[in-house]
């Protein structure tokens, strides 16, 4: 009697799944305000120099976005300097922290230093927040880095100077990841497989969608970056009131051998969905579980480093924490590089938002055809195929006259990447044997965040050039897809429990092996037989 089958008794899919659903929901929305607080606070708009005028009375002056020249008739020659102020051309009279604190020209690189702090919390969040929920429990520890990651964005909005940005957003960086992985984990657990992927992907896609579209909206009608943080760590607050609705991870009571709290939170949940439960259902549960946990001394003693000792896996891990990298800075660049294509970049940022719904869509309807490998390779060089089209286009057309053009390129793209960042997620924890699955994932994962530490200078080098960086992301995103190609298919197989079977696992298998393509060769081979068979019968 183990636990998905008390589940079902208790219930699986029911108002409490549906709550929980909901909350999950909403847990959505905080983060998608979280982590894109950092582009809506830093859009840069059109801007050049501003010159007193009134200081050179009947002088010339020729200014551009980072100078001035002016031109002394008395003396018949040209002089340059360097802009103290700027004319902005703010949409709506949104004010950024760019034009706030005047981060443009020289002082552009400001926003790239403090932005990167953001990641280096990520990773410093994820193993901290990782080890809290392992001591005191799965959602205490999604309450505690939500309101972290709030106070972050808080506290921001009072900075005037470079060091206090860059603290305050590797505070807010904290909880990139925990709120949204510890919530997943609650939701995982207490839903039914069969409701599971659907379920997750479609409430991932409908509210991370809805957050998204709203925030740019959110930052005009406040009309300033300070006011806009205030108002995204808001929603964070909501997650005080998860303990009273929510209940601990069962798994996690279990394994700390905490089986009375295990079975009265069981319990509440099928009252919860009007379910009755017999007491011997529970008392069999608990036995198994005892049971389980004095197996645990003879556990695999494997360990994630082990994965580095035996040539094929350690071939599988090098490119796999390759692949986290290329897809975490494609993810976050092309999601947040949305300025310079002629239109507005908070119309751009909240419509194309709208990709998160069909990209979950598309993994649902095609991941179980085509096959892990064949998605992830596919999305990875199609993303590839239209980032370096962007920076072509970019590089050629004209923003004011094929803004749309290059609006859609950018969108498409986004797209892309939402694609490729999902697709990654499962295919990684496939191959991974399960035996250091948790701990593999979870490395790889920090690892992926870690890097997104150069996006923000990546986005920088736009500023000298703007097509730089979809050609160099372009280039990432071809080499991930040439990587995916060494590694084995995981469709239709028993995935590999320890590391001896994971060394072992798809051995002999070819590079250009594709569920989909083999499928049909099948098929074309049975086709083939059933005609000879008939005429030999004939």
């Amino acid at each position: 009697m183990d636990l998905e089958r008390v589940l079902e008794k208790c219930g699986n899919f029911g108002p409490y799944q549906i709550l929980l659903l909901g909350l999950y929901g909403w847990t959505n929305i905080v983060s998608s305000l979280h982590y894109f607080s950092q582009t809506i606070i830093s859009f840069t708009p059109s801007h050049r120099c501003s010159v007193p005028l009134n200081q050179y009375p009947g002088n010339y002056t020729e200014l551009t976005s980072c100078s001035y020249r002016m031109y002394d008739p008395d003396n018949s020659s040209y002089w340059e300097s360097k802009c103290e102020a700027w004319d902005f051309e703010k949409e709506s009279g949104y004010e950024s922290i760019t034009t706030e604190l005047g981060w443009v020209c020289d002082d552009a690189y400001k926003l790239a230093v403090g932005q990167s702090f953001f990641f280096i919390g990520s990773v410093l969040g994820s193993i901290f927040f990782g080890y809290l929920a392992d001591r005191i429990g799965r959602l205490p520890a999604c309450v505690l880095t939500t309101l972290t990651g709030a106070s972050g964005d808080f506290f921001t909005s009072f900075v005037n100077n470079l060091p206090w940005f860059c603290f305050t957003r590797f505070v807010s960086g904290l909880s990139t990841d925990t709120q949204y992985v510890l919530m997943y984990i609650l939701v995982f657990e207490y839903l039914s497989p069969k409701h599971r992927t659907f379920g997750l992907n479609i409430i991932l896609g409908v509210f991370y969608c809805i957050g998204l579209m709203i925030s740019p909206w959110m930052a005009i009608y406040l009309g300033s970056w300070r006011s806009y943080l205030w108002a995204a760590s808001l929603p964070a607050l909501g997650m005080l009131s998860f303990p009273v609705f929510l209940h601990e991870s069962v798994e996690w009571l279990l394994t700390k051998g905490k089986f009375d709290k295990a079975v009265s939170n069981l319990k509440r949940i099928a009252k919860f969905n009007g379910r009755e439960v017999e007491d011997s259902v529970f008392d069999e549960f608990i036995k198994h579980y005892r049971e389980k946990l004095k197996r645990v001394e003879n556990k695999s003693s494997d360990t994630f480093m082990g994965m580095l000792r035996t040539p094929r896996l350690r071939k599988f891990t090098i490119i796999l924490l390759i692949k986290s990298m290329i897809v975490t800075i494609a993810f976050d660049i092309l999601s947040r590089n949305v300025e310079g294509v002629g239109i507005s970049p908070f119309n751009l940022f909240s419509y194309t938002g709208f990709c998160y719904l069909p990209a979950g869509l598309i993994i649902i309807l095609f991941q179980n055809k085509i096959g892990r490998k064949g998605m992830a390779c596919s999305s990875l060089f199609v993303g590839g195929v239209i980032t370096a089209a962007t920076g072509y286009l970019l590089a050629t057309l004209s923003p004011e006259q094929h803004s749309l053009i290059l609006a859609f390129m950018v969108g498409l793209g986004r797209f892309g990447a939402v694609v490729a960042y999902d697709a990654e997620a499962q295919y990684a924890a496939e191959i991974i044997p399960t035996s250091v699955r948790g701990r593999g994932v979870a490395n790889i994962h920090v690892v992926g965040n870690g890097f997104g530490f150069f996006s923000s200078y990546i986005i920088f080098l736009g500023t000298i050039f703007k097509p730089l960086p979809s050609m160099l992301i372009s280039v990432l995103l071809f080499i991930g897809a040439a990587l995916c190609l060494v590694l084995p298919e995981t469709l239709h197989k028993q995935l590999p429990q320890t590391l001896e079977e994971g060394e072992t696992f798809a051995k002999g298998e070819k590079w250009y092996f594709f569920p989909c393509f083999s499928q049909r060769q099948q098929k074309t081979k049975t086709a083939a037989k059933l005609e000879y068979a008939n005429e030999f019968t004939k």
